[in-house]
């Protein structure tokens, strides 16, 4: 037998002021003739764009960018339920160690080549090489194989619960399919220099401008699924001729920027300004929870001394006060969890308090003692702080302050995060540039289950920034990955996330909503937790 699945106030003179700003700094204000519905909708990303490539580059920015133009074979609804995108169908043999795909007709790259079965087992390798959740998977399977132009096998050695999770994973790093000719001749961590997709809109490489501005337009050549959009699953239907992402590292600017018209949608609504947000008839803020919240963290090179010592990491996991660093965001009380300790997010499904005795009370006192016990001795420890990221510069800052009153001697360097990005994934001595912190935001998204969760899922891979391995964590992750069962598997992340917080792989900061925001006059905005834009077009005035 074979089961088969188908499936505020008038801003007329504040726009005056800063409309020479805008000109200058992101070439904003449209001549007259683009005040139509038809002209562009504008985007401020978060930081600005700088790697293309969503398997080499872990960032949102980039995974953002990815949307627009690939896609995906499993994809999330807002229920978080994964169904068929690229797929037409899927079979699983009855012992669950045989699935079978089977691609939609009519599917194509935006360069007219079909999309097949070889280019999606091709991406699959490739991203499976890099991800921490499709290493799993791929240590799992014994072949993937092409039977024809549109169908491909996936062969499990044992076991794994997660196939379809893995392959509609919503973040970072997504599964998305590129040629063959160009997943299979690029190293994973090499980013691409080519880029063809097969997603709704087209990159219009000549008119990027790295870290300001992005350019799309409408490819003629997508077919969306025939049932509506409903989170990243679904018809996406590219409404929109021309899409804009664009960079504003000032927050007053941004809130100045759509409250006067000159962007349609911010990522993130600056969050000094969402209680005017609220109570401007023209703007609309994002309610998206759970999943699409999110938790600030440490990143911390465990490769290198001195937090090759759990000692240390533990002394900085007594840092993380979670209310001061919220506060330091201005989060309004609604919009922040400042009690949630689990590392999955609370209000998504693997969240618990197993394990979160040591995140309960955090104190200095508690760090200093415990830099005392591990035989610190002041060594350099480089802190890159992002100083652009309107969302990870002010819980920084409290770290910084927190760590130099525990003891640690901090050698802070600010830049902006494309910069400090590119250092963050690479493995070199402090003295040649190497890293030993660096303030990180994750969603729920990425952190809601142990095998994309950066504190578990990378442990003993040797892969992305982190450098942890705790050999007894290993036997209990491959017990997660067996387990077909939702509610057992609940239990077994309990006992990873005890295991992570024991050796601080991961120090959460505190967890927190950062709303978008967007114009009222948009139609069809799917609020998923990141910005999405297909399904979305501008009413006629």
């Amino acid at each position: 037998m074979e089961r088969t699945m188908r499936m505020v106030l008038p801003f007329t003179k504040l726009r005056s002021a800063l409309a020479g700003a805008l000109l200058a700094a992101t070439a904003l204000v449209a001549p007259a003739e683009a005040q139509q519905a038809q002209r562009p909708i504008r985007l401020v990303l978060n930081v600005g764009l700088q790697v293309l490539d969503p398997i080499a580059g872990p960032s949102f920015v980039t995974r953002n960018f990815a949307y627009m133009v690939f896609d995906t074979l499993v994809s999330m609804d807002s229920q978080g339920r994964f169904r068929p995108q690229m797929l037409d169908n899927w079979r699983t043999s009855d012992d669950g160690l045989t699935w079978t795909f089977t691609l939609r007709d009519g599917l194509e790259f935006s360069d007219g080549a079909p999309v097949t079965a070889e280019d999606c087992v091709a991406s699959l390798r490739r991203w499976g090489q890099r991800d921490s959740l499709g290493r799993r998977l791929m240590a799992a399977t014994q072949e993937m194989r092409v039977v024809d132009a549109k169908t491909f096998v996936l062969q499990l050695s044992r076991p794994f619960g997660l196939v379809l999770e893995a392959l509609g994973k919503p973040s970072v790093q997504v599964p998305f399919i590129m040629p063959a000719r160009i997943a299979a001749n690029t190293p994973p961590t090499t980013p691409v220099t080519e880029v063809v997709g097969s997603g709704p809109f087209l990159f219009l490489r000549d008119q990027w401008i790295p870290g300001e501005r992005t350019v799309f337009v409408r490819n003629p050549r997508y077919r969306p699924r025939d049932e509506p959009a409903d989170g990243l699953a679904g018809g996406k239907v590219p409404r929109a001729e021309r899409v804009e992402f664009i960079n504003m590292g000032d927050p007053g600017l941004r809130a100045a920027a759509i409250q006067a018209g000159e962007v349609d949608y911010l990522e993130y609504a600056p969050i000094d300004y969402i209680r005017n947000f609220q109570r401007n008839r023209n703007l609309v803020l994002s309610r998206a929870r759970g999943g699409a919240e999110i938790a600030g963290g440490l990143s911390i090179n465990h490769r290198q001394p001195p937090f090759d010592n759990v000692q240390v990491r533990r002394a900085v996991q007594q840092i993380m006060s979670r209310a001061d660093i919220i506060a330091a965001e201005g989060v309004p009380p609604e919009f922040s969890q400042p009690d949630c300790q689990s590392v999955y997010v609370c209000g998504t499904f693997y969240a618990s308090e197993t394990g979160t005795e040591p995140m309960r009370t955090t104190s200095i006192e508690r760090a200093r003692e415990l830099l005392r016990q591990s035989g610190y001795n002041g060594e350099r420890v480089v802190f890159l702080q992002p100083g652009d990221s309107a969302l990870i510069n002010p819980i920084g800052l409290v770290m910084i302050d927190r760590l130099r009153q525990a003891g640690f001697n901090l050698d802070v360097q600010t830049s902006d995060w494309s910069s400090h990005a590119s250092r963050w994934i690479q493995h070199r001595p402090l003295d040649q540039g190497g890293w030993s912190l660096i303030p990180v935001i994750y969603t729920g998204f990425d952190l809601g289950n142990p095998l994309t969760n950066p504190g578990i899922g990378y442990n003993c891979t040797g892969n992305q920034p982190w450098g942890y391995c705790n050999e007894a964590m290993t036997p209990v992750i491959e017990r997660f990955e067996r387990e077909a069962n939702a509610e057992r598997r609940r239990e077994i992340a309990g006992e990873l996330q005890r295991m992570s917080i024991e050796q601080a792989n991961f120090p959460i900061s505190g967890q927190f909503a950062s709303a978008a925001v967007w114009r009222a006059e948009l139609r069809g905005v799917i609020d998923f937790g990141f910005p999405v834009m297909w399904n979305l077009e501008r009413a006629a005035r």
